[in-house]
């Protein structure tokens, strides 16, 4: 009989705590924590085929920032879920070198340090509410 009055206050909390995850800027960074995850293995194959003749560097597809962004000033960010981050040939990308392969290794690199200090930003972001939410079921910051 106890259980029966306390069911009711608990499914009430689980509730209230829908909102944290369903937040933009929490859903927001977990879009972008995959979009960072996807850039990380296209900088991977980059400089795993830098010296591959005739081969062009990959990226992240443009089209997913240009969707996300849309769907964010629209309000909309509800639908930005199905959205899902892929890796494409970099359209901006010129070869320099005479076989054709398209990958400077000194960019790879800088882009692969911007990346993981990006993936290291959207991580707390998103450790942050886990925190808050965390603080706000128990009442302990610890």
């Amino acid at each position: 009989m106890l259980r029966i009055t306390l069911a009711p206050p608990l499914l009430k909390r689980t509730t209230m705590i829908d909102p944290v995850f369903q937040s933009d800027n929490y859903q927001l960074a977990r879009k972008l924590l995959d979009a960072s995850v996807v850039r990380q293995e296209a900088i991977a194959s980059n400089i795993a085929n830098v010296d591959t003749p005739g081969y062009h560097r990959l990226d992240l597809a443009p089209d997913f920032a240009t969707q996300l962004r849309a769907k964010l000033e629209a309000g909309n960010f509800a639908d930005a879920a199905s959205l899902k981050p892929t890796i494409a040939e970099d359209p901006t990308a010129r070869s320099i070198r005479p076989d054709g392969n398209s990958v400077e290794m000194e960019s790879e690199l800088l882009e692969m340090n911007r990346n993981s200090v990006d993936y290291d930003y959207l991580t707390e972001v998103v450790s942050r509410n886990i925190k808050q939410m965390k603080i706000a079921i128990t009442g302990n910051p610890s």
